[in-house]
């Protein structure tokens, strides 16, 4: 066999139509990208909208609407100082007779914070108001208290009770939580379905001081301060003493870590995206695999040329790299044609010692340069198994013609 029959497999080749080019890669992945933009677009969207509406919120020092920068300086206007502390240390350090000690948001506080608020608070002789605990917290710092799971669905209530606060205030926004007591002497105030919004729970062991427990921040909201009674009530809560300490739970609160876990600063709405994550993907799962069971044939509707197929199997192995298993389909079916061609029995094709002898007396060629073409190592690019396809091409048509 001459050197020009059998072409190099360094050979400089074309491209085939089983090359994808750059139009095809960015049709592939067009999609994918322009689903990454949108959900990255949406994130930064959230993200900024979230960020602006929680900005100040309950925060003495904020003008926004969801601030309380309006009762800040109403109280300010009747002698009553206002301080704001960030940390569980400085509040329970704060209280005392002279003082009203406001949290925020009691639901960030950890059960050791709470627990240790409590104890600064219950003889202190001065006031604590608890801005819409629920039973994460509300148990702890007001005991004998206890949260209803179904909030009020009513925002604007009647206060329908004995404690003067409520009773020259009137109507007020304090619809949100719900809360039931036992404690003997506790005032129930602005009901919602026979449980009240607001309490009142007075110091127990003789000593002065009480514990106010509100379940809705809306009356202390600058944009809603001068709807209702809203005004009246926030002062007289909040104005009973001289000083008045406003605590907005932080979690950078360097008191805060106590035992919790890892899991427990995780906020709860991670958790549930990564367990719906996970479901989704469990059925992707299940949509893209395989189907179980035998295989059924089915007549094919429309007859395929036999170039699609070929072209179409030609870009299946090229999609999966699969040089091996091309070149492995190509050198087989070569040595199936040739076997009769030469007088080898088809039991024998495949057999290195039974055709190559026979196809070396055909050609008049050394043996040892058809073994690595029918039966040498897979090529180790696209470029080889182009060239080992020219080549038992090249050797085919010279078994015919010879």
């Amino acid at each position: 066999m001459t050197e020009a029959t059998l072409p190099s497999a360094e050979a400089t080749l074309p491209s085939t139509s089983a090359s994808p080019g750059a139009r095809q890669v960015w049709t592939r992945a067009r999609g994918v990208l322009f689903a990454a933009v949108i959900l990255l677009a949406a994130a930064v969207v959230i993200a900024t909208v979230r960020s602006g509406a929680q900005h100040g919120r309950l925060d003495p020092r904020s003008a926004d609407p969801s601030g309380s920068r309006a009762v800040s300086e109403l109280l300010a206007d009747r002698g009553v100082s206002t301080r704001v502390v960030t940390t569980s240390a400085e509040a329970a350090q704060a209280a005392g007779a002279d003082t009203t000690l406001l949290v925020a948001v009691p639901d960030l506080l950890t059960a050791d914070q709470q627990s240790k608020l409590r104890s600064a608070t219950e003889r202190s002789g001065g006031r604590t108001v608890l801005v819409a605990p629920s039973a994460l917290s509300v148990g702890t710092l007001a005991p004998g208290v206890s949260a209803d799971p179904v909030p009020s669905y009513d925002s604007t209530l009647t206060p329908d009770c004995a404690l003067p606060d409520a009773r020259r205030a009137g109507d007020a926004d304090t619809g949100g939580h719900r809360y039931d007591t036992t404690v003997p002497g506790a005032n129930s105030c602005y009901p919602s379905d026979n449980l009240p919004t607001l309490v009142r729970i007075p110091a127990t062991g003789g000593h002065d001081g009480d514990t106010v427990v509100l379940g809705s921040p809306d009356s202390l909201y600058n944009d809603r301060l001068d709807q209702h009674g809203n005004a009246s009530l926030a002062l007289q809560l909040l104005g009973s003493r001289p000083h008045l300490v406003w605590y907005l739970p932080s979690l950078s609160d360097d008191t805060a870590g106590g035992d919790r876990s890892f899991f427990d600063l995780i906020p709860s709405g991670w958790l549930w995206g990564t367990l719906q994550l996970a479901f989704a993907c469990v059925l992707a799962a299940f949509w893209r695999a395989r189907r179980l069971g035998p295989l059924v044939p089915e007549r094919l509707p429309v007859a395929i040329r036999a170039s699609e197929s070929v072209e179409g199997r030609a870009r299946l192995y090229r999609k999966a790299n699969a040089r091996e298993r091309a070149a492995s389909a190509l050198r087989s079916a070569t040595r199936t044609r040739l076997a009769p061609l030469v007088g080898v029995s088809p039991a024998q094709a495949h057999a290195p010692e039974s055709l190559i002898p026979a196809l070396t007396a055909r050609l008049r060629t050394p043996g040892g340069d058809l073994h690595p073409l029918l039966f040498g190592p897979p090529p180790g690019d696209d470029a080889a198994l182009i060239a080992l396809a020219d080549q038992l091409d090249a050797l085919e048509r010279e078994v015919r013609t010879s």
